[in-house]
């Protein structure tokens, strides 16, 4: 399996094990021009949610994969945070925020799979 894509893998253990929920993977691998490969958008119900959401994500990337990210912003306020893996960009937003922007809709050409919540 590919490096980038068992990175997918485990950013999406990272989001349930807090939680997260409504993940959506976008492939932009098929689309010219874009910044990554993939994105990876979720969303947790309150800003403390959010900021364990990015926690979670960047122990599994480091522990089971050694990958850092480049870049994380967002943390102080915790309703969007983004984390950059380089081919990947992990987004996690509050509700509310995560409407607002519609990344979703943005990247609509993309290939997207919706992650089941886990109960």
């Amino acid at each position: 399996m590919e490096q980038r894509e068992k990175l997918v893998e485990t950013i999406i253990e990272g989001i349930q094990e807090k939680k997260g929920s409504q993940i959506v993977v976008a492939d932009l691998s098929g689309i010219e021009g874009t910044i990554c490969r993939n994105f990876i958008i979720c969303q947790g119900n309150s800003p403390s949610q959010v900021e364990a959401i990015a926690e979670s994500i960047g122990e599994f990337a480091r522990k089971k994969l050694g990958e850092k990210p480049a870049h994380v912003v967002g943390l102080r306020n915790a309703q969007w945070v983004a984390m950059d893996y380089t081919d990947v960009l992990v987004h996690i937003f509050l509700p509310e925020v995560r409407a607002y922007y519609d990344l979703e809709h943005l990247w609509a050409d993309a290939q997207l799979t919706t992650i089941p919540d886990l109960d």
